[in-house]
Order: structure tokens, then sequence, then C-alpha cells
């Protein structure tokens, strides 16, 4: 992977969240490029439980300050930085008031999904494409990591998809089952379309399940990673009537070599 370029885009990265499935390969993969010389940028959400005193986040000023319009609002967006202990990897936060101040993630202290999760996956999806323009660092690969990165690949192929940045991009998605019960906010395929997107991922989005959101990853994605042991049937389904590469699951002590091989040869290829 010497001299590569990955965007690793994700919902949770250790050491800012808690350990997960999603959190800790969102670290290991791409600390694994970068020990064999890829460049790497790691773009995750700047949630409120994120300590910024203990991480050293501050403010990319010179990054910040451009407003994304979501549902016709303009939306602030902040960029903030912070590098991982001892494995020289750069982390940027997409941050703004109104979606990631509150002291959660995903849900509220009685685990109900926030109703404006919807907003917040179209804002970080758009803030992650936004910034990467404003660095003007054209990725080989975009890999995308948790349902709540999961529009990147539609907002890619569709509202960027005139961005010469992203011409030679490939998309991956790793797939887990990190699921959540019942479904988004039902006006989230309205706010999609309002930034002219069309087609048949807005017709999926108008019932916005976990299940469905991986569906539409999936349709824009290049190729797909199995990053859980068992995924819901209809994912499963899905997947192999994708008929696009596909990299079955490994586990945390063989990955490595795995997911290097699917890069080069299946991805990059």
């Amino acid at each position: 992977m010497k001299d590569k370029r990955i965007l690793y885009v994700s919902s949770e990265v250790v050491p800012y969240l808690p350990e997960t499935e999603i959190s800790s390969m969102s670290f290991e993969t791409p600390r694994m490029v970068n020990q064999q010389g890829g460049q790497i940028r790691i773009f995750m959400p700047r949630y409120g439980n994120i300590n910024e005193r203990r991480h050293q986040l501050h403010e990319v000023i010179r990054l910040s300050g451009i407003n994304l319009v979501i549902n016709d609002l303009d939306m602030p967006l902040i960029i903030k930085v912070a590098s991982i202990p001892k494995e020289r990897i750069q982390v940027y936060f997409i941050d703004n008031d109104e979606y990631f101040k509150r002291k959660a993630t995903l849900t509220d202290e009685d685990g109900k999904l926030f109703p404006d999760n919807d907003e917040r996956a179209i804002f970080f999806a758009k803030g992650v494409i936004e910034t990467v323009k404003k660095l003007n660092w054209s990725p080989d690969i975009i890999h995308v990591h948790g349902w709540l990165a999961a529009l990147l690949p539609l907002y890619l192929k569709e509202y960027y998809k005139n961005e010469p940045l992203f011409n030679e991009s490939k998309i991956v998605t790793s797939i887990y089952n990190q699921t959540f019960e019942g479904s988004l906010n039902k006006d989230m395929s309205n706010k999609v379309k309002f930034d002219n997107i069309e087609g048949d991922a807005i017709e999926t989005l108008k019932k916005p399940t976990f299940t469905n959101l991986m569906k539409v990853a999936i349709d824009y994605s290049d190729a797909l990673i199995v990053a859980s042991e068992e995924l819901p049937k209809d994912i499963e389904t899905h997947l192999e009537a994708s008929k696009k590469p596909v990299l079955e699951y490994k586990n945390k002590d063989e990955f490595s070599e795995a997911y290097t091989n699917f890069y080069n040869t299946e991805v990059l290829s």
C-alpha cells in the first residue's frame, strides 16, 4: 500500500469512543496501511461525549467556516483535528453545535435514536467531502464504516459526481451487524431529494431502516467488506445480488493480509 492514499470515514474510532467492532476496525485498518507506507486520513463525527482536552482536539480555522445546506437550512461546519498517540495518525472531526454538541453519540439515555440522526448523517457525508476538497487531497480509496457514514457513497456518486478530485477514487464499504431498531426520520428521503438526488436511493430511503441504509451504501460502493460474522439476511441477499467484489469476514487476527490483497487486487485493479 506504499504511497496509496486512503480516506477512512467512520461513525466511531478508538481511542475516542469505547471499543466496538466498528471503532476497533476503524483504527486497526488505517494503522495497518500507515505501517505499510500508505497515506491515510480518518474522519469521524465530534460527538459531545468525546473529551476534547484529554484527546487534545483543536479547531482547524482554515478548514472551518463554511456552511452546509441541510434541508434548506444553513449549518456551520467546524473541523477539529487530533493525533492518535504513538501512531502518528491524524483524525479529523466533523462538528456542528446543533448536531454534535449533545453528550451522547446516536441515542439518548433511554436508548432511543435521536430524531435528527438523518440530518446528522447528511451533514457528516457532506462535511467530510467538503473538507477533503479544501485539503485538495485526492484519495485512491475511500473506506466507509458504520451506518451514520452510510450516505457517503451516495453523495459522492450523485451530489459530487462532477467533482474532479474524486474521479479516480474507489469506494469500499464495510458492512457491520451494528444495527438499530425502527427507522430514522420518515422525511429523510425528502431531505436527500432536496440535494437533487433522484432514483432508486430515494425510494429505498422512504423507509430509512438500518437495512435500507446499508442497501443504499452497497448500491453506490465499488467493493464491499463483510465486517461482522453474521449479517441480516436481507443484507446478505443484497450483497450477493450486487455482483460487486465482496471480501468475506476476517477476524482481527487475520484481516491485515486479506484487506491489503483486497485493496490491491479487487479495488484498485
